[in-house]
C-alpha cells in the first residue's frame, strides 16, 4: 500500500466524534446534522463555501473570507439570507458551543435550498437558502511537513470562466475531484493541473508556487482559485524583498525547481518534495529550501498579528 497523503490530512483527535455542528440556526449533534434529499447543494452542487482556521480564539481573515463570500453568493445570484455580522454570530455560536480555542476548521457552507421538484432551474429552490457550519479540531499532519507532497500531472484542466469560472469557491467541485482521482492512480497524492494553454496553474486542492533562482513564481491567478492564503504569500514576499511574480511557466520551468509549495487555508504552505517522479530540491530534502521556511515563518507572524487585532469588519 501507498504512502498516499494529501494536503487535508490531519491528526486524528477523538473530540470529533462529539461536535456540533450550526445547521440553518441550529446546533445538532453530528449524528443529527442532515440536509434534505431535495437540497439544492445536495442534488445540483449548487451552493457556495468558505474554509476557515481559527488561532488564538478567533478566525484568521475573517474579513477576507466574508469578502469572497459574499463575493461568490452575488455572483450566482444568491441570497445567504444574513450579513456579514449574522455569519460572524454563527460562527462564533458554534465556537463558544463547541468550546474550540486553537488548531480548529471550519467549513461554513451556503446552498441555494431545498427544491419543490428534482430539477435544476433556480426558481425550484423555494425554502432557502440552506447554511451549515462544520468545526472540527484540525491540526495540520507534521508529517506532511517532513515528507512532503508527491504530485503527478493530469490530463484534467483548469477550465476556462466562460464554462465555470475557477476562481469560484462553488460546491460543484467534481472538476478538481476527478484531477485527484487522476494523481492517485498514478500514484500520487494530488493532481497538478494546467491551465486552458498548457501552463501551469494549481492542484486539485491547492495554489501552486515555485521558487527559482531565489525567485518565487505562481501562476498568472487568471484560471485559479482566489486563494486568500495565496494572496497573503505574494504580499509578504513583496513587503519582505522576496521576488515574487505571477506569470505563466511550463512544466519544464517547474521541474527544474529549487524548492515547490503549495497554498492553502488548511496547511498554510505544505512543501512539494516530487513532481512526476522529480524530486524537487536537494537530496534528502522534502522539497522546503530555505525561501519556503522563511515565507513559513512570516506567514506564522501574519496569523498571529491578524488573530491578535479586533476585526475590521
Amino acid at each position: 500500500m501507498t504512502d498516499e497523503r494529501t494536503t487535508h490530512d490531519a491528526e486524528d483527535d477523538p473530540r470529533n466524534a462529539d461536535i456540533l455542528i450550526w445547521v440553518n440556526g441550529t446546533l445538532k449533534k453530528r449524528a443529527e446534522a442532515m440536509v434534505s434529499v431535495y437540497d439544492s447543494g445536495f442534488m445540483l452542487g449548487d451552493g457556495i463555501w468558505e474554509g476557515l482556521r481559527l488561532h488564538n480564539g478567533r478566525w484568521a481573515f475573517l474579513d477576507d473570507h466574508l469578502d469572497r463570500l459574499f463575493e461568490a453568493a452575488k455572483a450566482i445570484d444568491l441570497d445567504i439570507g444574513l450579513d456579514r455580522a449574522g455569519i460572524a454570530a454563527a460562527l462564533e455560536e458554534t465556537r463558544v458551543a463547541n468550546a474550540m480555542q486553537d488548531h480548529v476548521h471550519a467549513r461554513l457552507m451556503v446552498t441555494r435550498g431545498v427544491k419543490v421538484r428534482p430539477f435544476q432551474h433556480p426558481s425550484l429552490s423555494r425554502s432557502g437558502p440552506t447554511m451549515v457550519i462544520i468545526m472540527e479540531h484540525s491540526r495540520p499532519d507534521p508529517a506532511l511537513m517532513e515528507r512532503g507532497i508527491r504530485l503527478a500531472t493530469v490530463p484534467q484542466v483548469r477550465g476556462l470562466p466562460m464554462s465555470q469560472d475557477p476562481k469560484l469557491n462553488s460546491h460543484s467541485k467534481l472538476n478538481c475531484i476527478l484531477a485527484c482521482i487522476q494523481a492517485e492512480k498514478a500514484g500520487a497524492d494530488e493532481g497538478l493541473m494546467l491551465d486552458p494553454h498548457g501552463f501551469v496553474n494549481t492542484t486539485n486542492a491547492c495554489n501552486f508556487f515555485i521558487v527559482r533562482g531565489g525567485e518565487v513564481w505562481t501562476s498568472t491567478g487568471d484560471y485559479c482559485m482566489n486563494g486568500i492564503t495565496r494572496r497573503r504569500v505574494i504580499e509578504l514576499c513583496r513587503a519582505n524583498d522576496i521576488p515574487v511574480f505571477e506569470r505563466n511557466f511550463s512544466l519544464v520551468d517547474t521541474y527544474g525547481a529549487e524548492e515547490a509549495f503549495l497554498t492553502g487555508t488548511f496547511g498554510a504552505q505544505t512543501p512539494v518534495a516530487e513532481i512526476d517522479g522529480r524530486r524537487i530540491g536537494e537530496a534528502g530534502t522534502n522539497g522546503a529550501g530555505p525561501i519556503t521556511r522563511r515565507i513559513r515563518s512570516l506567514y506564522e507572524a501574519l496569523v498571529e498579528r491578524d488573530t491578535r487585532t479586533p476585526s475590521a469588519m
